[in-house]
């Protein structure tokens, strides 16, 4: 049977957790549910009273301007906690949903409260999680503000091959990503029509494949040189050849 943390920092300290961390984490998971697509589970100012993991699916945080036109500012895949900073925070401010349908896991914050405070170790464990998001909202900055629309596209796809293969849902370089182009614009600051264009290029230049919801990499060392891709920022624990494949920036 799986457990409800079998991904949680998977590639990225899952075994620095003791056994007796994992089994108060899976002992107490206070719900497990299922969720359709495009279902909103935490808006922007509600308070929040419960994190939630991700067990399958992918899910997406975003903000709207006034327009109500989305930004996705952070993409969460399996074994990611997708609100855990809301522990200290209470509220957000910005909203959380799925993307396509997904199974989530749920711990009351009185009972994240009761597991951490006599466990410093579980407690930096829990922080290093949300260090982590942190350093990928950092990353997104960049890729938005410094890369061109063919760039800003592969890096996007080097990262979501890149975390989805920490947690094994990469197979011979091709992976499931039951996104829209609508939301590939969303999370790249471009039109649908500018996605539609880039795809089509990274397509024809043999680089990428983008269809029915499924990613193939064709040609992945060109993929990463064009996206400036470098996973240090992503903290895949060394010796994996992930660690290792870094381009640095031009």
């Amino acid at each position: 049977m799986q457990r409800v943390t079998d991904k949680f920092l998977r590639g990225r300290g899952h075994d620095r957790l003791s056994a007796e961390e994992i089994g108060l984490l899976e002992t107490s998971v206070e719900g497990i549910r299922d969720l359709p697509a495009r279902h909103i589970l935490v808006r922007a100012g509600e308070r929040v009273v419960e994190s939630t993991m991700l067990l399958d699916g992918f899910m997406c945080r975003y903000m709207d301007d006034r327009a109500g036109y989305r930004q996705l500012v952070a993409i969460q895949v399996p074994g990611d906690f997708v609100d855990l900073h809301a522990l200290p925070l209470q509220r957000l401010d910005h909203d959380v949903a799925t993307v396509g349908p997904v199974r989530v896991a749920s711990w009351t914050h009185d009972t994240l409260e009761q597991l951490i405070a006599p466990r410093p170790h579980l407690t930096r464990m829990l922080w290093f999680s949300t260090l982590l998001d942190a350093a990928i909202h950092r990353e997104w900055i960049f890729r938005l503000g410094r890369l061109d629309a063919d760039g800003r596209v592969a890096h996007f796809m080097c990262e979501m091959k890149t975390r989805l293969d920490m947690v094994g849902l990469v197979e011979n370089d091709r992976f499931a990503l039951p996104f829209k182009q609508a939301d590939l614009a969303e999370a790249c600051g471009l039109t649908v029509v500018h996605v539609n264009r880039v795809l089509r290029s990274l397509r024809e230049r043999e680089l990428l494949i983008f269809r029915s919801g499924m990613a193939t990499i064709v040609n992945w060392p060109k993929l990463v040189t064009l996206a400036e891709f470098d996973p240090s920022y992503l903290y895949v624990q060394s010796g994996s050849d992930m660690s290792a494949m870094s381009v640095g920036r031009r």
